[in-house]
């Protein structure tokens, strides 16, 4: 196979026989020209809000894999987000996400507003490449011919929380690109899955019924994250009673926004109560705008947001400056008690930025 990149040409992939001869294949012959792959950060997001979408799986990438000029990327790109809306959809595994996700983005292409879908499906990391295990594109692949629908696989790379580290700004960089609608898949962890509500605008959790006990199982922490519930694959028996349970959930508290979150049943597989889960959806977008909720919600994710971003940043300067030789020789001493290791944090964390 011979792989040739150059500027302004796609990727093609050429399958090269092996000698008539009978030697042994030789595998990849590969020429990659790329001096100029990535353009001037001004062209290269002017091309990202054309609709060019090699331009946008640069970006992505270079984000997500924090390569040489991620962050003045994002610097660039940031002026031209905040437009769109972002899902996010939850649960356990099993619940069907996937299938929800490729229904909603079939019927918001069909809508009359027929609205841009940009997916971001975040898979379990391959314990041999470290990469998405790509169930979710598999799936999703019918989309692959619409330019309307963008599809980003990525790897949660060990991060808790059913996202991955990058995600938010991800979501940032196909927002900029100008897509309406942005849905985000979480992995599937269970009830530790609630950092989605602090990147989405609207949050689903997907349940199904025959879950042992049911809401019981995932109730602590995800529950109270929900702006829409729905039970999927709502044509099994138990159904009635994974609703009851929500119900009865429901009315121990009251959220602080006065929103009561709708219970949508789904058959995703067939197509049935998608109609009814997109008007709830844009239910709730009508009461973040009629109750001037948005911008609250907005300034309280963005509150959680730049602490996780402060903290990273002051992490990475604390590993720089230490060096992993220097964090081996303190854990040793700490691990013979020669010094506590609170101590030492204290005495690090005041030496950030001094150096």
């Amino acid at each position: 196979m011979r792989l040739i990149a150059n500027e302004g040409a796609t990727t093609d992939s050429h399958l090269s026989p092996g000698p008539s001869s009978g030697a042994p294949f030789r595998g990849f012959d590969c020429l990659l020209y790329t001096g100029r792959l990535n353009p001037p950060i001004e062209t290269w997001v002017e091309q990202l809000r054309s609709g060019d979408v090699r331009a946008l799986a640069r970006a992505i990438s270079t984000v997500e894999n924090r390569a040489p000029g991620w962050s003045d990327l994002l610097k660039a790109v940031f002026p031209h987000s905040g437009k769109a809306r972002v899902l996010g959809l939850t649960g356990p595994p099993g619940a069907g996400k996937s299938t929800l996700v490729d229904q909603l983005a079939r019927f918001y292409r069909r809508d009359k507003d027929k609205r841009t879908v940009g997916i971001i499906a975040v898979d379990p990391t391959s314990p041999y490449t470290g990469g998405a295990i790509l169930g979710d594109r598999i799936r999703m692949q019918d989309h692959f011919s619409d330019p309307g629908i963008y599809i980003r696989s990525m790897a949660t790379r060990g991060s808790l929380g059913g996202l991955a580290r990058t995600t938010a700004d991800v979501t940032t960089v196909l927002d900029a690109s100008g897509r309406d609608l942005i849905i985000i898949e979480t992995v599937g962890v269970g009830q530790d899955e609630v950092d989605i509500v602090r990147l989405a605008d609207i949050t689903i959790l997907i349940l199904v019924p025959g879950m042992g006990d049911d809401v019981q199982t995932i109730k602590a922490g995800i529950m109270e994250i929900s702006d829409i519930f729905v039970i999927n694959k709502s044509d099994r028996d138990g159904a009635e009673n994974v609703e009851r349970e929500i119900r009865t959930l429901q009315s121990l508290a009251m959220r602080s926004d006065g929103w009561t979150p709708p219970i949508v049943k789904t058959v995703a597989s067939q197509g049935v109560g998608i109609e009814e889960l997109a008007a709830a959806i844009a239910d709730y977008e009508a009461y973040l705008q009629k109750e001037n909720l948005a911008l609250n919600k907005s300034v309280e994710n963005w509150q959680e947001r730049l602490i996780e971003m402060l903290r990273d940043a002051l992490f990475e300067k604390a590993r720089d400056q230490m060096g992993d030789s220097s964090v081996a020789g303190y854990a040793a001493e700490v691990a013979q008690h020669k010094r506590d290791p609170y101590t030492l944090v204290e005495e690090i964390a005041a030496n950030v930025g001094k150096h």
